[in-house]
């Protein structure tokens, strides 16, 4: 380990902002950069020494390796953490555009998903509570995980805990439906004061014990379940589907359908915990997709 990688282990391990799986990401990110910059021929004695040219460097290699969109933004948000906390703010552009990072597809295609009555019933009993509370309150498996009935529920609403969430951005999430109670209900006699995480196992082997788990049983697109919470979310606010799930493109919208599907994906975008809507768009489908592709058109032509 050089000195560039040693000083950025020390910098995430110290900090205590996020949950364990954002920090563990944030922690191999910023290894693998450091890496890459070795491999380029960089020899940053410390964090500190970040400078622009070192990050034009690394947009250039995740560029040319062919890295899709998403995942250079998600590096690039470790990369604006790395010069935050060295009090370098300004060495990383404020968006991806400056740095030459295309914007991703709002749309490409309808993950939603559910696991049905029989999946689950062959799966433990615990990772099926996990499953459940995905697809009842549009949870991330992380969250399902930590998740304590007994912290959270405040009757019409639960309040999800930062240090449950991803990014440590606490959230609430209403209780609309009897079938939520009742899961809620369930989970509470399961684990009391708990989480679904066994006593004495640690958060990280049990989320390992459920992916192995789901993945022999078949089920290979846990994080559809959020997607499928998202639109069902949405019918319920707006009384019909998402374009995602075959309902109205947006320019198809009345002009009060139009406001109602505003404020529903600005409530499920809360609900689900995300900052943008553009990232609520994914789960939705977007209001923009065919307004942008005629202008691409034009542009074309």
């Amino acid at each position: 380990m050089d000195a560039l990688s040693f000083d950025l282990k020390t910098i995430t391990l110290s900090d205590g902002v996020g949950s364990y799986l954002t920090r563990s990401q944030r922690h191999r990110g910023l290894q693998l950069m450091a890496r890459d910059l070795r491999a380029l021929g960089f020899r940053l004695p410390a964090a500190s020494s970040l400078k622009p040219r070192h990050v034009e460097a690394l947009v250039g290699h995740w560029r040319s390796s062919g890295l899709s969109a998403g995942t250079m933004k998600n590096r690039m948000g470790w990369l604006r953490w790395w010069a935050g906390r060295v009090r370098k703010p300004n060495v990383v552009p404020r968006d991806n555009d400056s740095a030459g990072i295309e914007r991703r597809s709002a749309f490409n295609g309808n993950r939603a998903h559910t696991t049905s009555t029989d999946k689950l019933a062959a799966l433990p009993y615990r990772v099926r509570l996990a499953l459940r509370l995905q697809m009842a309150f549009g949870m991330r498996l992380e969250e399902s995980l930590k998740f304590r009935v007994s912290q959270a529920d405040n009757g019409d609403r639960l309040a999800m805990q930062s240090s449950w969430c991803k990014g440590g951005r606490a959230r609430e999430i209403p209780v609309v439906h009897p079938r939520q109670r009742t899961l809620l209900d369930e989970l509470r006699k399961a684990c009391g004061d708990g989480s679904l995480i066994p006593q004495g196992q640690r958060y990280i082997d049990f989320r390992k014990e459920v992916e192995h788990v789901t993945w022999g049983a078949g089920i290979r697109n846990l994080h559809g379940h959020r997607h499928w919470y998202a639109q069902w979310r949405y019918q319920g606010l707006t009384g019909r589907p998402c374009p995602a799930a075959g309902g109205p493109t947006y320019e198809r919208m009345s002009r009060i359908e139009k406001a109602a599907d505003f404020r529903a994906r600005m409530q499920i975008s809360n609900e689900l915990g995300h900052g943008r809507l553009a990232v609520t768009d994914t789960y939705l489908g977007s209001r923009f997709a065919k307004a942008q592709n005629r202008r691409d058109e034009t542009k074309s032509s």
